[in-house]
């Protein structure tokens, strides 16, 4: 397994070892033990998947409040997404900054977004299946979103997106700006 820095040092892509034959492949895509030893010691207790039907899908940007909040492990095993990770920790000297990862079934890449992190994907090519481990349980009282397209973060989705307008939910859609969201995080120096 490798794992390759981001311009945020919290933030990680993981690229799994994968070992293939005539039959096809195997790959191992979680071990506690592998991930503790490269700084990733979250529990990770509850997984989620999402089905987006159409290129142009964005979902995001998306976090839970503390003490709610979530780190994610995510990946994409049908088609191909643009992952998004946004530092909302007050505080922070990448605060409002973000990186991203070409996730897909195909480079099999894996994105570790901490928590004090708001997240979203654009998906570019239909039929897209986006699976991820959570490190707390969701809870609705303490979710929260950002708009996608916050001019402050000035995540490049338009250039993503080549022309074509994103399919949004209505909740992303009216989410408010960054400096009128509910996010509480705070960032701590060990981090």
């Amino acid at each position: 397994m490798k794992i390759i820095e981001t311009e945020i040092k919290v933030v990680k892509i993981i690229e799994p070892d994968c070992y293939g034959d005539h039959r096809g492949w195997f790959m191992e895509t979680y071990n506690t033990e592998s991930f503790h030893k490269r700084g990733i010691d979250n529990v990770f207790v509850q997984d989620n998947m999402s089905y987006s039907a159409q290129k142009g899908t964005l979902r995001g940007l998306h976090y839970q409040c503390d003490p709610y909040s979530q780190a994610k492990l995510v990946r994409c095993t049908r088609g191909t997404v643009i992952d998004v990770a946004v530092d909302i920790r007050k505080g922070s000297p990448t605060y409002g900054k973000w990186v991203s990862c070409e996730l897909s079934a195909e480079n099999k890449r894996m994105f570790f977004i901490p928590r004090g992190f708001a997240h979203g994907f654009l998906t570019v090519t239909d039929d897209v299946e986006f699976q991820y481990k959570c490190d707390n349980l969701y809870n609705k009282a303490s979710e929260g979103g950002i708009r996608y397209d916050d001019p402050t973060i000035n995540v490049n989705w338009r250039g993503l997106l080549n022309g074509i307008e994103p399919v949004l939910s209505e909740k992303d859609k009216n989410a408010p700006a960054l400096e009128k969201c509910n996010a509480n995080f705070v960032y701590k120096e060990e981090e």
